[in-house]
């Protein structure tokens, strides 16, 4: 269950980390672009969440990788839109890029078996 525990920490830490962030956006985008954003990281993580505990786990793991590709359009939108500065946009994304690689190793890690 190490890969399981993981992703969902990762995901965890990121979501800890983006809600301040969040809250500094611009009124006109904190409800919209903001909420959208949000939601996103909640679905990732009761995906994973649900994936550690179902025998089909694939399904939601696949639909948790779709969730976090979503989420990388976003973060980029808001870093366009300078609501990230360079430093935040480069920590966010590092992040991202590692709960990705913790979400398909878990996915190779079922086909083996």
């Amino acid at each position: 269950m190490p890969s399981e525990v993981s992703a969902v920490t990762k995901i965890q830490d990121i979501i800890e980390w983006i809600l301040p962030q969040i809250a500094k956006f611009p009124r006109s985008q904190r409800y919209t672009l903001g909420d959208r954003l949000e939601k996103c990281f909640f679905d990732i993580l009761e995906l994973l969440i649900q994936a550690a505990y179902s025998k089909e786990k694939s399904d939601k793991l696949i639909k948790a990788n779709i969730k976090l590709e979503i989420v990388r359009h976003l973060v980029r939108i808001c870093y366009k839109l300078s609501f990230f500065n360079v430093r935040k946009y480069e920590y966010l994304s590092i992040n991202l890029d590692e709960a990705g690689r913790m979400i398909g190793g878990w996915l190779k890690s079922l086909d083996k078996k």
